[in-house]
């Protein structure tokens, strides 16, 4: 597998679809909230509620516009940042049943790593990294396959 690259982008008719979906929610939100509505505790209630999900969406907007790679180092998004090593991917989980983006996968890693989401790319919570969301599923499963077959022969006994 020497000179491998896999790059991994958003696809960009979900992405549309979900940053409008999350701005469009958030207009609605914020204008019933300015209508009139009856108590103020409903107004500001579905204010946050508004400019959270507009928050949301500017943060997916943001997050999809990077590419994960997938190379000799491990798995990397555009910007340079490390998701994981390949000393530190101990599994791929793959089926309909596990915890998993959508289109996606969730790597088992070796050592925990920081709290972070990129909302549509990935997301890690302690030992797991999820990859997926918005992203193609040809070229998602590309990837989780890639990974397998690298932990495959890594874990094949050499003869």
């Amino acid at each position: 597998m020497a000179g491998m690259r896999i790059e991994l982008r958003a696809a960009q008719a979900r992405r549309a679809m979900a940053v409008g979906v999350l701005y469009g929610f958030g207009g609605v939100a914020v204008y019933t909230a300015l209508a009139d509505v009856p108590g103020l505790l409903w107004s500001v209630a579905l204010l946050a509620l508004g400019l959270g999900g507009m928050a949301a969406g500017e943060m997916l907007r943001r997050a999809t516009r990077r590419a994960l790679c997938l190379d000799e180092t491990g798995l990397v998004d555009s910007a340079g940042r490390v998701l994981a090593r390949w000393d530190d991917i101990v599994g791929i989980e793959r089926s309909s049943f596990s915890l998993r983006p959508s289109n996606g996968f969730t790597l088992r890693l070796a050592r925990p790593g920081a709290r972070a989401w990129q909302p549509g790319m990935w997301w890690r919570l302690g030992h797991r990294l999820g990859v997926g969301g918005v992203t193609p599923a040809r070229e998602t499963r590309a990837m989780a396959e890639a990974i397998e077959l690298r932990l495959a022969d890594r874990a094949a006994p050499i003869p």
